[in-house]
Parts: structure tokens; C-alpha cells; sequence
């Protein structure tokens, strides 16, 4: 037998003991199910904040103190301002009251922020031609609603036709032909911060697995039995496979559960499509997100295998994932302008390019940059992975030359003696 197929013999025995022992367990279930336990805790906390914060804006008014013959005009003009703003919202003016004026308007307008019925955000009160507007400390737009409502009523009665709209459009909604420029951002933005996602999720687990396998001696009985190096490529290689069976269970459950949405939420997502198309874009997806695990999952197995201790390990995770993240600012930084040095910096590093090259994917329809990139970043999994696999050699059984910093030092130490 060959060394190569006697190394492709012993790493597939690594992957498959790693395999079976992560998988066949019944935390793994957990671990399965983790998004859907963290998205069931994500829509209760929003529907808690929502309720909270509607049962606040349902007391929030602005006021305006008009006499009644102009109380008509200014609910039809309020009326029509009000089309130009989404149902619900942050940016939806709060629920018009209008007040008959008494002697004194002014005073009457200061009393309405302390009513007990209702919260007063803004208050008009004066002649429209110069009307005076009180406010709150979170009234700004509600002021400036309140000028505008002023400002269309008084035109409206100086014209003499009314508030009532001259105008009735026809609304015909139209479908793109082609993505839009916007479309193409969001997809890119959602590619990138997808690989981001899943590789935070899934190869930070690459730091802790030499940790119990340390403890209770297991990996010398591995080390005794194969080649260290067969030992991490078949941990790796285990690891991503047990990533991409949680990747196609959630992407089954995902293509599966879009197909039960309605026809009209599918149009939200019509203007939503990569440049490269929508064959080619869940491709380079895969290709990215493999390179991506590939290159971050070496470099934690490796960093796993120097520590001695449950702490160090611990004190691992903190820069591990500042740098995950510093990997996804980057990309999302290049992928949001284009062309740019800062796009062409996140493409050409070696662990920010996967995140930036599935922006470029979405912004742009040209394929070649990509055959480059995935050669490039094929070349740096050759380096990391051999990198690593000599590091975990020397972390797991301490053999090996020491580290060029730690050679100067026992010289040092010998020579004291």
C-alpha cells in the first residue's frame, strides 16, 4: 500500500470516529436545533419590545387648537399628508386631536403636555399664517408635520377648492426584468454576513476539541496508532462535515418552507437577485463558505492544540471571535463600495476574501475574478493546513523543533545552568 492511500486510510478512520462520536449523540440534536431555540427566544423578546413600545405610541399625539370651522379642512388635509407615510412606523406622525380654542391658547397649549389622557409630542396653536408649535423633547418631525399640516391647510383654503383631492391616480406595480441596483447590494450583503454567520456558529467548535481528548489521554492513544498529521486532517474534515449536514438540514427546511408563502410575499424578493445569477450564486456560496471553514477551522485546531488548560482555552474565545468579526467588517466595508481599495484589501487577504468575494458575486456578473480567488484561497488552505498540522504536532506531543522564540530561550537557560 502506497503512503498516500495508507494517509487517505488513517484520515478517513479520524473522520469517521469523529463523525459518528459528534453526530450520534443526542446533544447533537441540541446543537441541530440551536438556531431554531435562539430564533424562538429573537420573536419573543421582539414581540415583548413591540407591544411595549405600541402600547406607548398609541398615547402619543400632536395637537392642534383651530376653531371648528377649520377643524374639516385640516383632518382632509391630515388625511392626505398621511398617505405619504407607512402605516406603522417610527416615521408615521402620531394620531391627530384637534382642540376648540378657549381664552387663553397659549396657556392651553402648554396644559396638553400634561393632559392624563394622552401624550402630547407637539402642539399647534395660533393663526395658520404664523402659527406658534410647542414641543417635546422627541418632538422634532412631529413639528415640522405639524408646519407642513399648517402650511397645505392654509393653501388650501386661500384656493377655495378644499382639501379634497383633484387628482385620482392608477398604481400599476411592475416587475424588473433585471435586479436592481439596490437588489443587488442587499444580496451581496446577505451573502456575505450568511458565511459570516455560519462559520462564527460552526468552526469556533475547532478551538475546543482537543480539550477533553487532552484531558483523558485519547489522543496519544491516536497519536500512537497514525500520523498526527492523518489526526488533524481527519478532525478537520470531520468538523465540516458535520457542518454541512447542519447547513443542508437548515437549507432543506428553508427551500421547503418558502415554497408555503404566498405569491405576494415573493414579490418583496423580486428586485433581491445576484449579478452572477441565480445558479451560479448558491454555487460560489458553497465554494466560499467550504474555503472560509477551511481556512478559520485549521487555525483554531491548531491554536485548540497549544493550550493546556480549560482556561486558556476560554481565554481563547474572546480574540477568536474579535477576529471573525474584524474578518466580516472588512468584507462588508468592500462589499458596500465596490472597486474601492477597501473591497480590493478584504478580496485579496486570505481570510477575508470568502466574505468579500460572495459580496462581489452579488454585485457584480463577471465570473473569472472568482476562479482566481478560489485558486488563491485554495493555495492558503494548503499553507494553513500544513502550517497547522505541524503546530498541532508540536502543541499535542510537544515534539518537534520549539518555536524560534522559545529556542533563544533554552539556549539562554542551558548555558545558566
Amino acid at each position: 500500500m502506497s503512503k498516500f492511500r495508507r494517509m487517505l486510510r488513517q484520515t478517513s478512520t479520524v473522520i469517521r470516529r469523529d463523525f459518528t462520536a459528534t453526530v450520534f449523540t443526542p446533544t447533537f440534536l441540541l446543537f441541530l436545533l440551536a438556531p431554531l431555540i435562539f430564533l424562538t427566544f429573537s420573536v419573543a423578546g421582539g414581540l415583548g419590545a413591540n407591544q411595549i413600545a405600541a402600547s406607548g405610541g398609541e398615547k402619543l399625539r400632536i395637537v392642534v387648537i383651530a376653531p371648528p370651522a377649520q377643524a374639516t379642512t385640516i383632518l382632509q388635509v391630515d388625511r392626505q399628508l398621511r398617505s405619504l407615510f407607512p402605516e406603522r412606523g417610527e416615521q408615521t406622525p402620531p394620531k391627530l386631536t384637534i382642540v376648540a380654542p378657549d381664552t387663553d391658547p397659549a396657556a392651553q397649549a402648554r396644559a396638553m403636555f400634561d393632559a392624563s389622557d394622552f401624550e402630547a409630542a407637539a402642539v399647534l396653536h395660533g393663526p395658520l399664517n404664523k402659527p406658534e408649535i410647542l414641543s417635546s423633547g422627541r418632538g422634532g418631525s412631529e413639528s415640522a408635520y405639524l408646519a407642513q399640516l399648517a402650511e397645505q391647510t392654509l393653501r388650501a383654503q386661500r384656493a377655495g377648492v378644499g382639501a379634497a383631492p383633484l387628482s385620482a391616480p392608477t398604481l400599476t406595480p411592475v416587475t424588473r426584468e433585471q435586479a436592481s441596483f439596490s437588489g443587488k447590494g442587499q444580496v451581496a450583503s446577505a451573502g456575505v454576513f450568511g458565511i459570516f454567520f455560519l462559520t462564527l456558529f460552526l468552526s469556533g467548535q475547532a478551538v475546543g476539541t482537543m480539550a477533553e481528548e487532552r484531558s483523558n489521554k485519547v489522543i496519544e492513544i491516536l497519536a500512537a496508532a497514525v500520523p498526527l498529521e492523518s489526526v488533524f486532517f481527519g478532525k478537520l474534515l470531520a468538523m465540516f462535515a458535520v457542518a454541512v449536514l447542519f447547513v443542508a438540514f437548515w437549507a432543506t427546511l428553508i427551500v421547503n418552507g418558502a415554497k408555503l408563502l404566498p405569491d405576494g410575499a415573493m414579490r418583496l424578493f423580486a428586485d433581491a437577485s445576484p449579478a452572477v445569477g441565480p445558479i451560479a450564486f448558491p454555487l460560489l456560496f458553497i465554494a466560499y463558505f467550504t474555503m472560509a471553514y477551511m481556512l478559520l477551522g485549521a487555525v483554531f485546531l491548531s491554536l485548540g492544540a497549544q493550550t493546556n488548560t480549560q482556561r486558556e482555552l476560554q481565554m481563547l474565545s474572546l480574540p477568536i471571535t474579535f477576529f471573525q468579526m474584524g474578518m466580516f467588517g472588512l468584507a462588508l466595508a468592500g462589499t458596500a463600495s465596490p472597486g474601492s481599495w477597501v473591497a480590493f484589501a478584504a478580496e485579496a487577504f486570505p481570510f477575508s476574501s470568502p466574505f468579500a468575494m460572495i459580496g462581489r458575486a452579488g454585485n457584480s456578473p463577471l465570473i473569472w475574478p472568482h476562479l482566481i480567488a478560489l485558486g488563491w484561497q485554495a493555495l492558503w488552505v494548503a499553507i494553513t493546513v500544513s502550517v497547522g498540522a505541524r503546530l498541532f504536532r508540536r502543541g499535542v506531543l510537544k515534539s518537534g523543533n520549539p518555536p524560534f522564540w522559545k529556542r533563544k530561550r533554552a539556549a539562554i537557560d542551558t548555558t545558566v545552568n
